[in-house]
């Protein structure tokens, strides 16, 4: 008995002795890599992937773009994708689940899911996608110029004349603002054609067709022009001008964009990206984005101050205001928007 209990120990020792000499010194780390937008990469770098990193003892990678350019590169390496987490607009995840870009996600996983509105969950069908931004496009006015703007035709005012700054419709807030002003003049369909027309009925009224924040930030410090739909991301920028400026949320409501997230197809990390996922979707980090002035949440438990609220999409009028263009109606009709409009802001 005594020489068993010694052989089975010295076999014990021999065995992680053998354990110990093929295991290495240091474990490699596991690497999430994720495609975003390149703005504001510092802020979310600080907000979320840091303490994720500390969370999941994980490294992320980040790869940055626009949406056209990041699908194409979900496309060429869709045989051995490099990519786990995407990030895109709702119609661009759209088309990259159309090519079968990304996969479809299993909510149950996501314990935060229960948390967000419900227009965030499954944005864009097929459980492909889920929101964790949402932003808003509004009127914004000068007071000491205009008494009101209280709904969207007000900009076909003649009193408006070579006052405005309209969106392009090649720009992300272009369709949106086309959406409002289909809704705005009793337009039915999804092409939105009542509002293209409205819109290059009046394009001699328009002091230029933005394609930047920045340029409307300038036309409005520069007195060029008193009127303009403004996305909510880019309000504390326009506040810095010094003008008298006041946000409207006209009577039609408001235009809508929103943000996704999703897992590439065949992505050899998933499980980590749909913890990034959670995490992203949390209360905490929700709220942290929101105090930044990064993101405005979708999680429904953030609750903000009055001076973070006012620069965010934010606030129960403000969420009850929103239309968001179906991602469907905006891949099927882009290119003939692109070609209408072109054409008629030649003519």
């Amino acid at each position: 008995m005594l020489n068993k209990v010694r052989f089975s120990g010295a076999f014990a020792a021999a065995a992680l002795a053998m354990a110990i000499l093929s295991t290495p010194a240091h474990a490699e780390k596991r690497t999430l890599v994720l495609s975003a937008y390149p703005i504001a990469q510092p802020l979310f770098n600080k907000l979320v992937y840091a303490p994720f990193k500390e969370k999941c003892g994980c490294e992320i990678v980040v790869e940055t773009g626009n949406n056209a350019d990041r699908i194409a590169k979900l496309d060429a390496r869709r045989n051995n994708p490099v990519v786990d987490l995407v990030l895109l607009s709702d119609f661009g995840m759209l088309e990259a689940s159309r090519k079968g870009l990304v996969q479809p996600l299993d909510y149950s996983r996501l314990k935060n899911y229960g948390q967000i509105y419900p227009f965030a969950r499954n944005p864009i069908g097929g459980n492909y996608a889920v929101g964790y931004t949402i932003y808003s496009v509004g009127l914004v006015y000068r007071t000491d110029k205009i008494k009101s703007l209280d709904s969207w035709k007000d900009l076909w005012s003649p009193a408006m004349k070579g006052r405005i700054a309209l969106p392009d419709v090649s720009t992300t807030q272009g369709p949106l603002a086309l959406q409002m002003a289909d809704i705005a003049w009793g337009g039915k369909g999804g092409d939105f054609a009542t509002g293209m027309k409205q819109i290059l009925a009046v394009k001699n009224n328009v002091v230029t067709f933005t394609k930047n924040s920045a340029q409307l930030s300038s036309l409005f410090a520069q007195d060029e022009i008193w009127a303009a739909p403004v996305a909510r991301f880019t309000w504390a920028q326009l506040m810095k001008t010094g003008m008298p400026l006041k946000w409207s949320i006209p009577a039609e409501g408001q235009a809508a964009g929103m943000n996704v997230m999703g897992i590439v197809a065949k992505a050899k990390n998933a499980d980590l990206a749909y913890q990034l996922m959670d995490f992203w979707l949390s209360k905490e980090v929700q709220t942290a984005l929101a105090m930044e002035l990064v993101d405005s949440p979708v999680n429904t438990q953030v609750s903000l101050p009055k001076d973070k609220a006012e620069f965010n999409t934010y606030g129960g009028e403000h969420i009850a205001s929103l239309k968001f263009v179906k991602p469907t109606d905006l891949l099927q009709h882009r290119s003939a928007w692109l070609e209408q409009w072109n054409k008629g802001i030649s003519k």
